[in-house]
């Protein structure tokens, strides 16, 4: 493999190729190096019309020795001319260099699989590339993302403020745009673990949950989602169980044998001998069930309440509280009433 000197002016970048996002940061840092010690490594060009040269890979090393005035550049001359060919060889290069985006990867692939030039296989990329199928697939699902989260994506598995990862994006990727745009957002914002993001993205594909309460749950923290989930899968599991099997009947005891006399009269008076405000005393009494406190699961149910049913709900509970209210007012005032009553009478006899 020979390796010559060309002039750099006679070189052409390739505006084609995969990569085309540089660090300038690590631009600079190559430079550096590149001013120190030299181009450790030759880039790789080949042929093109007029006596000039198209770069295949190497695109960083030829920036930094142009902009370092360097007046030459090492080179390894290709012969290849098929552009499949070339594109994957590319491809290739790139992947064993540092600073190649998942988004370049998924683009790249993308191109491959759908462009008329190309139309290969996975199973085709799979075999050149020594990748297997399904890390060719779940590149291109992050090309499902708007570009506001595409932007956010880095290589690597650690968790960074404002950033994503591809472990962190995949539970989202069948979710509708509407709902897998703003989570990614949120799970950036918020910096959620790969795990907190396969809950919340189970509370999403739920279709008991609508689609409006589900756009109302995108204004919530990335915690006070999976405070959500959490509440919701106890009140599944709390309808999964099974009823409570009937507590066996205790035996009956005999009853006694009936008195030749009347029983005594039930507390109260009777139907007929009760006065009007008795009366209204003891049918309100009868009407109301025995007090029951609400359990917190049933409490924590409020959040489950349909969008449309939320404003009924709340109306509903106003209404009951005023009636409460009403008959409470009134019947403390028929006791302050008949006890300042029945004291005078009592004082009198």
């Amino acid at each position: 493999m020979d390796i010559i000197e060309i002039v750099t002016d006679l070189i052409d970048e390739d505006t084609d190729q995969p990569r085309y996002q540089f660090d300038e940061e690590a631009l600079q840092e190559l430079m550096k190096s590149i001013d120190e010690i030299g181009l450790l490594s030759p880039i790789k060009v080949r042929t093109t019309s007029n006596g000039r040269y198209k770069i295949i890979y190497g695109n960083r090393r030829y920036k930094a020795s142009k902009m370092l005035g360097k007046p030459t550049i090492p080179c390894i001359v290709s012969t290849v001319t098929d552009e499949m060919e070339i594109y994957l060889e590319q491809i290739a290069e790139n992947l064993t260099r540092e600073g190649f985006s998942p988004i370049e990867e998924a683009e790249a692939f993308h191109k491959l699989l759908n462009d008329s030039k190309f139309r290969s296989s996975t199973k085709f990329l799979s075999g050149k590339l020594g990748k297997p199928e399904s890390y060719i697939k779940n590149k291109c699902e992050l090309l499902k993302f708007s570009n506001a989260v595409k932007k956010l994506i880095v290589s690597g598995t650690e968790i960074k403020k404002d950033k994503l990862t591809e472990d962190q994006l995949l539970p989202l990727k069948d979710l509708p745009m509407e709902h897998r745009d703003p989570l990614a957002l949120i799970a950036a914002r918020d910096e959620l673990p790969v795990s907190d993001v396969k809950k919340i993205a189970k509370l999403f594909k739920d279709k008991t949950i609508s689609d409006s309460t589900k756009d109302k749950l995108l204004f919530k923290t990335g915690s006070g989602l999976i405070e959500t989930w959490s509440t919701h899968e106890q009140n599944k599991a709390e309808r999964a169980k099974p009823p409570a099997e009937p507590k066996p009947a205790a035996p009956k005891a005999e009853k006694p044998a009936k008195p030749e006399v009347s029983e005594t009269p039930k507390q109260g008076p009777s139907a007929a001998s009760a006065t009007p405000v008795e009366d209204a005393l003891y049918r309100l009494a009868a009407a109301l069930p025995a007090h029951s406190a609400l359990t917190a699961e049933t409490l924590q149910s409020v959040a489950m309440i349909h969008a449309g049913g939320q404003v009924p709900f709340i109306q509903g509970v106003d209404a009951l509280i005023q009636q409460l209210e009403s008959h409470l007012a009134e019947w403390r005032s028929v006791r302050e009433f008949a006890s300042s009553r029945l004291q005078t009478v009592a004082s009198s006899e």
